[in-house]
């Protein structure tokens, strides 16, 4: 298959797109991110890279990071996780306290902000250094050691996060936060500031294409079957309250970060990743689906 030509065609037909979206203003430090930024890269697991745009400019890849999160956490704690974090789509915004209110404390899934910082709070049981052993983890998935936190956005993330703060002090009082608050949300803010390329996106996720096993080395990282299991959350929760829109028009597993970048994985094919900063109403690139959506349907690739 062409994916040179069809990166190129997909680059030329998404243009009339521009301007449809807005740039992540609630967090300051994204606020001057230039809207005009495309960029696209795959890689297939016959070790193929294919590129396009600005694809290795590094951006900030914010809720794309609970990808990682979740997998350490799997890790660590496989089934015992969802004892303390739901399975289910939200149907609400990513950052909705109403829902966490109705369901006592449990958040529905562990792509929401509350269940991400869930996730946290039971890595702190097993990490002896959070920060620097999911930088560590990361970077190995993606192969590379120039991957850094961006303090400046951490920094602007902690000093506006009031509805996180309001998240995890809720979960808190019933019981389901263990460990000092103020360390959690340090953590999730150095965690969602991370900046990666596409290119380095699309080779991190590759072994979620892989069975989960690392494609060069054949380490495993995740059980076939954990694998198996985190594909089916990220298809149905890894873009919030358009989740179903984005499996309709998509029809792979993804995950989304209010930075405009997405991440998606074709099981036993390829991973795949966008990057382009405005967003729509749910928090998600209007491009990067656009672009996603052609790339589906030009190849005929995806899992349905």
């Amino acid at each position: 298959m062409d994916f040179e030509k069809i990166l190129a065609e997909i680059s030329d037909e998404i243009q009339p797109f521009f301007g449809e979206g807005k740039v992540a203003n609630y967090i300051p430090a994204l606020a001057n991110v230039d809207p005009r930024k495309f960029g696209m890269a795959l890689v297939t697991l016959d070790n193929e890279l294919f590129e396009i745009g600005d694809s290795r400019e590094k951006f900030s890849i914010q809720s794309i990071s609970k990808v990682y999160s979740l997998c350490m956490a799997l890790q660590q704690e496989d089934q015992a996780l969802w004892k303390r974090v739901g399975l289910e789509p939200s149907g609400n915004p990513f950052n909705s306290l109403v829902q966490l209110e109705y369901e006592k404390g449990i958040p529905r899934n562990p792509f929401i902000n509350a269940g991400a910082l869930v996730v946290i709070d039971v890595l702190l049981n097993h990490l002896k250094n959070p920060k620097a052993e999911i930088l560590d983890f990361v970077r190995m998935l993606a192969g590379v050691d120039d991957i850094y936190y961006d303090y400046a956005v951490a920094k602007s993330e902690r000093e506006t996060g009031f509805t996180n703060a309001a998240l995890i002090n809720f979960m808190r009082s019933h019981k389901n936060i263990h460990h000092p608050i103020d360390q959690i949300l340090d953590v999730y803010y150095h965690q969602c500031s991370i900046a990666m390329s596409c290119v380095e996106l699309a080779n991190s996720l590759l072994f979620q294409a892989n069975n989960g096993l690392e494609r060069g080395s054949k380490k495993r990282i995740l059980a076939a079957n954990q694998a198996k299991r985190l594909n089916a959350i990220m298809l149905t929760c890894g873009f919030y309250d358009e989740a179903g829109e984005f499996a309709f028009r998509v029809g792979v597993p993804g995950k989304s970060g209010v930075g405009g970048g997405i991440v998606g994985v074709i099981p036993n094919e390829l991973a795949i990743a966008v990057w382009s900063p405005e967003l729509n109403n749910h928090g998600n690139s209007v491009l990067g689906i656009k672009a996603l959506e052609l790339f589906t349907k030009k190849t005929g690739l995806s899992i349905f």
